[in-house]
This record gives C-alpha cells, structure tokens and sequence, in this order.
C-alpha cells in the first residue's frame, strides 16, 4: 500500500534544537491526518509506524514529535470518537511487536494531553467499556501490554472497580466464570506485582481501586527495598497513622531529610517535634565533614542550640580557631575547657609535625625566599609534594586554581604561595619548579598525584614546569587496596592517622592559619616518612603489604606531556630502570 493513499499527504515538522547555544533545524518525515473518517486504527498504526522507522532525529525528538502529531489526529475527530479510536489502538498495538511498549505511551500520552482541552469527547461510556475488556484481558494474559500500560489505561479512561464489574457481570452472563469475584481477582493480581516486587504498580492499583488491605508490613518491605517513593505514595494515600509510621521508619534508619520533608507536606510537626532539629543536625554534620563551615554557620541561622553543636563539631574536629570563632560571636562561655581537652585528644589522635621530625615550616611568596627555597631543594634526594586548592561547591563550575604547593624534605617544608608568585615573577617560578621537577636526581613523592598534575596544567597552563616530571613515585600506586587514603595509609605504616579536616577550607584566604600550614606541612612531610618505612621493611621478611619485597622503583613514572592535551597524548610512562639507589633514599 502507498503511504499516500487514502487522503495522507507527506508533511514536515521542523523542530527547533537547542545544542551549545546555537539553534539547528532538523526535520521529520510525517502525514498529516486532515480526514479519518475512513481510516482504520491498524493502518493509522501502521503509518505512524512509517513515519517513526523512517524519521531522521534521535528517538527522544521523534517520540515528542509524534506526539504531537497523535494529539492533531485526535482533534481530527477519527471515527468512532477519538476515545474509542485510542482504545481500539491499543488493542491492536501488540501485534506491533518491538513498538508495542513506546507507541502504547506515545499514544496514552497524547490522549491525555487532548483529554485536557477537549470538553468531552462524545463516546467515553463505550471507550471505556473496550478499555475495561482490554484492561481485563491483559491481567488474564490474553493480550500482552506492559504493566505500566495496563495502570496508564485504568487512569486515562477512568475505570473504577464498579466500571470493572458490571463489564464482568455481561462476561458471567456468557459463562465465562474468570471474574465471579472482581475485588477479589483484582487483589490476587496486584499481589503478583507485590510479590515481583514491583511496588510502584501495586501501589497505583491499590490506590486506584482504593483497596486498603495491606498493611505496615508492606510499608516496612518497600522501605528495606529502598523502593523510598512507592512508600511514600502508599503511606499518603493510607494516611496520617501510616505516614507517622513512615517518619519513624525514616528516622529510625537515619533518613531524615526525608523524614523532615514528609512531616512538613503533611503537618506532622505536633506529632514529631524532634525531627526538624535532627535534620538541621544531621545538615550542619554533612557540612562540617567538608570542613564548609561558613555555610554551616549560615544554615544554624543563629539558633543557639544549633550554634552550639556547630561548635562541638568543630571541637570534635579539631578546628579549634572556628570553636574561638564562634564563641566570641555568639558569647558562649561553656566550651573554653571543652577545647582544650579536645585539643589534648587530637595530639594523641593524630601525627604531628614533632613525631616527623620536621623543624620548620616555611613560607614563601616572594623573589628571595623562592631562591633559597630553590637551592635547598636541589641539595635534598627526595622531597615530598603536595597542592591545594579552594574548593568549589558550585555544581557545574570550573575548580579554583591551585593555591599553594608544597615540598617538603627531611628537615623542612616550603609552601610556595603560587597564585602570588605566578603573578609577581612567573619567569623564575617556571624556572625553579622546572629545575626541581625535571631533576633526574631528585625522587619526587606524591599520593594520588596525577589529580595535583593535572590541576596544575589547568591552573597555570602556559608554565613549562608543569608540563614534564622526571623521577616521580606515587606512593598511593605501591598499594593494592589502599583505604582511607593518605590518612588510612599513613596510620597503616607509621601508627597514626592525619587530622583531614582543614582539606576543604579556604586555601586563597592569606594569611594562612597556623593549623592550615600545619595541615599542609603534615601532607608533603609524611610522604617522606612512609617512604623510609617502606624502604626499610623491604629488605625484611616482614614486609608491608603481604610482599616478601616492595619493589618501589618499578613505580617511578615520568610524566612528559601536558596532561590537559588528550588522554592519549597524556599516558604516564613507566621507565625501565630508574637511577635511584637504595642507599640514596
């Protein structure tokens, strides 16, 4: 048959695309339906079949665009009545194969946007009398619909239980004994999907037939099977003892965002007075994890209560500067005591500075000090390097450019203050971070460094210095399984972890605080240590990581190209046979 026949004629939709600003104009091969008085619904599915297989634009854009035009089909008043053309269509849609499932909710869809502006549509008692038969047939098995289709079907032709029934009762008249009890088939139904675990579709059927047998049980296994929606949709339609019942589940199991949503949706705040303050809590913890104290201090809004545990986050962290900061703010005088006992904690906690047998830290944002920085470098057979940047919680946004790096060697720690240093005299930072890290003489140690390199790249891109790395070990790589990162590592190999909680705090601000050059000092300087001990246990039988032998060396890698180039372009080398000897290190 030609796909012209029978008053179709070809038609173009042209659909305006957005892609990276620029507008594109692409277009999809359509009919235009200006007279279905004589067309059937197996060769309106047919067409509309032509027009899919043969459209030129990706299958998202096809399905909207044919959902418009199944909408003007509809306005086009198809014979017997637009209602009980869909309910025909779907009745034929199975035999389509592969296209049942995506035609079936293009054309439901469609149906409901029409439903929404047409006044009525003239034949909805008999369209709904075929879709109660199809609806029946599919949960017999007779016609095969997804399930999605056959709750979609109970929803746009609005088929109650009693539509349901009296379809049933002409049935029985011709023996056909499937649906002597209606509520009853329809439970043992819906008890399949509970038992399928497809909770969503059960929970439209019970609430669409308005059956309300199941129970707190079923509230419980939705939940453990993190099926948060569906249960929440049950507990809505059971109402407030169920959704009380919800709250607590939630909050018993930690979940108190959604705890603290559904108690203000549903004006529960009498019954659960807790539960807003909980939450605040548990926001301002997740805040204080990313050391965002500012915006946690923000969130607290004043409220002394929450101010206070601010603090005692704070203290429990280690952050001691931000326990005086928010004391002198909101004059609290019970935590002075409180923090120094915390503070006596941490030094048992934590490696410091001392117990590495660092001497001095040193900071340098200027000519001279990057000089002497330089030379003693360059005097040093392995140094430890680390950066650090702001952190940026915008979602979508380029990071911050690299604050500071560190190098650390056995006795010393330099912090170049780069964003200063770049600015004043980019020509000698490039050329003494050049010297240091394209020295083949010097091992140079990181963790997890190809992060640092590739930040680096982007940061300062037109720095020669940062595109080449000679003689670089990633201690992380010698590792297996390493867990916790640095801190895990280094409480593994020297007994004692890293306090972590300054890593996401901010690095532009100047002057840096002493615990942030403490904190930055600690990262570059343990680097060396770990090293020595993993150096000193592979000459024993009590190696580290289950190996009779680490061989470190094998983990050396140069890194020549710039890493903001293609990951290609960008591959780490391995170098056959590193010029470093034992005694060396």
């Amino acid at each position: 048959m030609c796909l012209f026949e029978m008053g179709f004629e070809e038609k173009a939709i042209k659909l305006q695309v957005k892609e990276e600003k620029a507008c594109e104009r692409k277009k999809i091969c359509l009919h235009a339906f200006t007279d279905l008085t004589y067309v059937a619904p197996i060769v309106f599915l047919y067409l509309l079949k032509e027009c899919y297989v043969h459209g030129n634009l990706k299958a998202t854009k096809k399905f909207r665009a044919l959902q418009q035009e199944v909408h003007q089909v509809l306005c086009n008043s198809p014979q017997p009545g637009p209602a009980t053309f869909v309910a025909y269509c779907l009745y034929i849609l199975p035999i389509f194969g592969s296209y049942c499932e995506g035609f079936s909710h293009l054309i439901v869809s469609a149906f409901h946007r029409f439903l929404k502006t047409a006044a009525t549509t003239g034949d909805s008692l008999e369209a709904k009398i075929i879709a109660v038969r199809l609806f029946l047939d599919i949960i017999e098995g007779s016609i095969d619909h997804d399930e999605r289709i056959a709750v979609k079907i109970l929803e746009v032709f609005d088929i109650k239980l009693t539509d349901i029934e009296k379809v049933a009762s002409q049935s029985k008249a011709k023996n056909d004994r499937r649906f002597h009890n209606v509520k009853a088939f329809l439970e043992q139904y819906i008890f399949g999907f509970i038992e399928s675990e497809s909770y969503m579709t059960a929970v439209n059927l019970l609430e669409h037939f308005s059956i309300r047998q199941s129970g707190e049980s079923f509230l419980v296994k939705m939940i453990e099977k993190k099926q948060f929606r569906a249960a929440e949709k049950w507990a809505t339609f059971m109402g407030k003892p169920m959704l009380s019942m919800l709250v607590q589940e939630y909050v018993d199991r930690n979940k108190l965002k959604s705890a603290y949503l559904i108690v203000k949706k549903n004006n529960l705040q009498q019954e659960f007075p807790d539960v807003h303050h909980k939450y605040k809590e548990s926001a301002l913890k997740k805040l204080a994890e990313k050391a965002c104290w500012d915006v946690a201090e923000a969130k607290a809004n004043g409220d002394r209560q929450l101010v206070e545990y601010l603090v005692y986050l704070a203290m429990e962290a280690g952050y001691l500067e931000k326990v005086d900061e928010l004391c002198n703010r909101y004059s609290l005088e019970d935590f002075p005591k409180a923090q120094e006992h915390e503070a006596i904690i941490l030094q048992h906690c934590f490696l410091n500075l001392n117990e590495l047998g660092v001497e001095d830290i040193i900071w340098v944002d200027e000519l001279n000090g990057l000089g002497k920085a330089t030379c003693h470098i360059e005097g040093s057979k392995v140094v430890g390097l680390d950066c650090e940047w702001k952190p940026n919680y915008v979602k979508g946004s380029k990071p911050n450019k690299v604050s500071i790096m560190q190098i650390a060697s056995d006795k010393k720690v330099f912090i170049l203050d780069l964003i200063k240093l770049y600015n004043d005299v980019p020509d000698v930072l490039d050329n003494c971070l050049t010297h240091i890290l394209q020295s083949p003489r010097i091992l140079k140690l990181g963790y997890n460094f190809h992060c640092d390199v590739k930040q680096l790249a982007q940061s300062y891109g037109d720095l020669e210095c940062f595109k080449c790395y000679n003689m670089l070990l990633d201690i992380q790589n010698m590792f297996k399984d390493p867990r916790g990162g640095l801190s895990g590592l280094a409480e593994k190999i020297l007994g004692a972890g890293l306090n972590k909680t300054r890593r996401n705090s901010n690095w532009e601000q100047r002057p840096l605080s002493q615990n942030q050059l403490e904190y930055a000092a600690l990262d570059a300087a343990v680097l060396i240590q770990i090293f020595y001990r993993v150096c000193d246990h592979s000459h024993t039988a009590d190696a580290l990581d289950g190996h009779n032998k680490i061989e470190w060396k094998s983990y050396i890698v140069s890194h020549m190209d710039n890493p903001r180039k293609s990951r290609k372009e960008s591959r780490l080398r391995k170098e056959p046979e590193p010029e470093v000897k034992d005694n060396e290190a």
